[in-house]
């Protein structure tokens, strides 16, 4: 080979043909080393060999491989040879990097085909986003930014579909598909304020909201708190048709855990009471259906057992196909260049990119907590009780919460009145210490009507002698009395012991003699015993250890902090900042802390508006003020790329820095193309000459600070 080399130094026709036998033999170190050669000798080979030489090593997807081809790529744009490469290998590049998990190059290559002017179809560069986004929460936040800057040529009809020097262009305006696609992926990255930004650029370009694009809304508009967005939508979700009982669940529990992060614990209850309601009218006609019953009849009613067979195979189809989707293994399915470019519309790339999306979906759909389903009927988890349950005893609403779980009871009765919810939540509170809240549901399950067990009596009791709380523990023993309880002999014994450390010696003799009489054999409750002792030891042991979890580990929200941050949003999208800074000064009296959603939405807000970089300086100091003293503010990738971003159009370059070390301490992605494109259109020939020999010493640093962060980039 290196005889070869040699002999062909001297011809470059020679070394070019070697270099492409080579590669038609899959021999890719050997027609690199004769590429380095004939870079030596004569620069870049002909377009056909190159882009040969690309589509090669893109066939492979092999990150080494692939790393050199976009290598080779950025080595022609720097010495200004694009004319070299045409669109469709690099498209299919981008397509292999993409699905080897490198977004950066494979997003790069496409922002250089859109400034080449070699503009991408949609149905092409979706299916690159898909892969993006399916692979890294960076490559979801690069696919996002990708669909801003396209999106941003066509809004408000900036491009004349009419003329047909547009049509390469109309050819790469985003689809529905593309949108759910980069809205999904936010979704499981958790940037939904970045979606956010999606949502609001939709209408701008005209695009179709079809079913699946309605639930994605839905969930975008939970996570973010905007719950009179999510009842504007509901109209349609009701309307929509062809939504699967799966996208209805999931429409709902984003409803259902807005109407909790609100605090609005009568509209989350009224909906659990409602979905309880419909299952139980839906169980009872699949009952009757299931009767056999004679004449016409039984014509009517077997369709309603084939409904409900057919609904059965539904669900199984589902999975069938759930499974088989699962299977799947998009990144590792080879397609031939010659195939790629058979391909002339790009049809199979945009049915690659459909699938990817359902496995996109199909991570969403089992997000869903609060809500289940059974043959199409919606019905709460047993997560929406815990978190309702908690809700209402954090905000001391116990006669609410009786209320609440008598109801649901009496539409979903358990099998006995010692296994019921309620009777679950007061076992909770007793465990818990909270004894007063305990002894109130007991009243209030009294005041309805409902009988409870004897065994939340006797521990409630055995509870009030521990905690030396005699008067409660005698009190708690007249209401029993009076119910018809009768008291195990433990509780007797719980309630002597207590009277004679008090030195109550009658009345310990009282109870004895009463206990006597009413011929109280040893025992207690040990099936309540046990299930405490379960929930201590962490086993499942039902509703009861869940609600212990949550307390004790589930984080408390206020919900006045999602009502202004909403009110600050309003009027941020509106730029009306005057009244977003009174909102937000308003916040802080009622002793309110932003949070990240606060402030993104104030910054962006002002970047909206123009010229406001004193006023985001100043936020970016309250910000590191809030984060070192609490913990109530925790930077994310959304604010900080907001705040980095109006600092860098403004020329704050020392506080950019400071950007800039905050999120690479917290190994933050940075997109440092959108930075570099920025800050060579508005700051390009900035400190571009040698330092004055004069400058005072702020004017040192800041011009420091800018030759700083122009390294970062790439650029000094």
């Amino acid at each position: 080979m290196g005889d070869t080399v040699l002999v062909q130094a001297r011809d470059p026709g020679k070394l070019s043909m070697e270099i492409e036998t080579a590669l038609d033999e899959h021999r890719f170190s050997d027609s690199w080393k004769l590429f380095e050669r004939h870079m030596q000798m004569e620069g870049f080979p002909r377009k056909s060999l190159l882009s040969k030489l690309l589509t090669s090593f893109a066939e492979t997807l092999d990150a080494p491989w692939l790393e050199k081809a976009y290598s080779l790529v950025e080595q022609a744009i720097v010495e200004s040879k694009q004319t070299l490469m045409d669109k469709e290998p690099l498209i299919y590049l981008s397509l292999s990097l993409a699905k080897c998990g490198l977004p950066v190059p494979a997003s790069t290559i496409l922002r250089k085909l859109i400034e080449m002017e070699q503009y991408p179809p949609a149905n092409a560069w979706s299916a690159i986003l898909a892969h993006m986004s399916l692979r890294t929460p960076s490559g979801a936040y690069l696919a996002a930014e990708l669909i801003l800057e396209i999106g941003y040529l066509f809004q408000d009809g900036r491009v004349d579909p009419r003329k047909k020097s547009n049509a390469p262009l109309i050819a790469m305006k985003p689809d529905t598909t593309s949108l759910n696609i980069a809205l999904a992926g936010c979704l499981l990255a958790g940037t939904t304020r970045k979606a956010e930004q999606l949502l609001e650029m939709m209408p701008r370009l005209g695009v179709r909201v079809n079913a699946c694009l309605l639930i994605t809304m839905a969930q975008i508009y939970s996570r973010n708190g905007r719950r009179e967005e999510l009842k504007k939508l509901q109209r349609h979700v009701d309307e929509a048709p062809g939504l699967t009982s799966t996208q209805f669940r999931q429409f709902y529990d984003c409803l259902l855990s807005c109407h909790l992060k609100f605090g609005d614990l009568e509209a989350a209850s009224d909906m659990v009471l409602k979905m309880l309601q419909k299952a139980k009218k839906a169980r009872n006609f699949i009952s009757m259906a299931e009767l056999p019953s004679a004449g016409d009849g039984n014509k009517l009613l077997s369709k309603g057992k084939v409904s409900q067979e057919s609904l059965h195979q539904k669900e199984s189809d589902r999975e069938v196909s759930q499974e088989r989707l699962n299977d799947r293994e998009y990144t590792n399915r080879v397609v031939s260049y010659q195939d790629f470019c058979r391909d002339r519309n790009f049809l199979q790339l945009h049915a690659e990119a459909k699938q990817v999306l359902e496995a996109l979906l199909a991570k969403l759909q089992v997000q869903v907590e609060l809500i289940s389903t059974e043959h199409g009927i919606l019905q709460p988890t047993e997560k929406i009780y815990v978190k309702l349950v908690k809700a209402f005893l954090e905000a001391g609403k116990i006669k609410e919460l009786a209320a609440f779980l008598i109801n649901s009871e009496k539409e979903d009765s358990p099998a006995s009145n010692d296994d019921s919810a309620l009777v679950h939540v007061i076992n909770s509170c007793i465990t818990l210490g909270w004894l007063d809240q305990a002894h109130d549901l007991v009243d209030e399950m009294r005041m309805a009507g409902v009988r409870a067990p004897s065994s939340i009596y006797s521990s409630l009791l055995k509870a009030y002698c521990t905690a030396d709380r005699a008067r409660d523990a005698g009190a708690l023993l007249r209401e029993a009395r009076r119910a018809g309880i009768q008291l195990d002999s433990t509780s007797y014994e719980a309630l002597m012991e207590s009277r004679v450390l008090e030195k109550d010696t009658q009345g310990a003799l009282h109870l004895f003699k009463e206990m006597k009489d009413e011929k109280l054999a040893r025992g207690g409750h040990p099936k309540f015993e046990m299930l405490v002792k379960g929930c201590e030891e962490n086993r499942e042991a039902g509703l009861m250890t869940k609600l212990l979890r949550e307390i004790r580990e589930g984080q408390s929200m206020d919900s006045g902090v999602h009502d202004w941050n909403n009110v600050i949003h309003f009027f941020s999208k509106k730029r009306l900042m005057g009244d977003a800074e009174k909102a937000l000064k308003k916040m802080r009296s009622l002793g309110l802390t932003p949070n990240a959603a606060t402030f993104h939405s104030m910054v962006t807000g002002y970047a909206a508006v123009g010229g406001k970089y004193i006023e985001v300086t100043e936020l970016w100091g309250e910000m590191k003020s809030i984060a070192s003293a609490t913990t109530s503010l925790k930077f994310d990738q959304e604010l900080l790329d907001s705040v980095l971003y109006t600092f860098v159009r403004g020329g704050f370059f020392a506080r950019a820095n400071e950007v800039v070390d905050a999120m690479e301490k917290e190994k933050m992605f940075i997109d440092k193309y959108k930075y570099r494109a920025l800050f060579l259109k508005y700051h390009k020939t900035l400190y571009k000459g040698k330092a004055p020999k004069f400058q005072t010493e702020s004017q040192e640093k800041k011009r420091e600070a800018a030759l700083a962060f122009k390294k970062w980039l790439g650029l000094g």
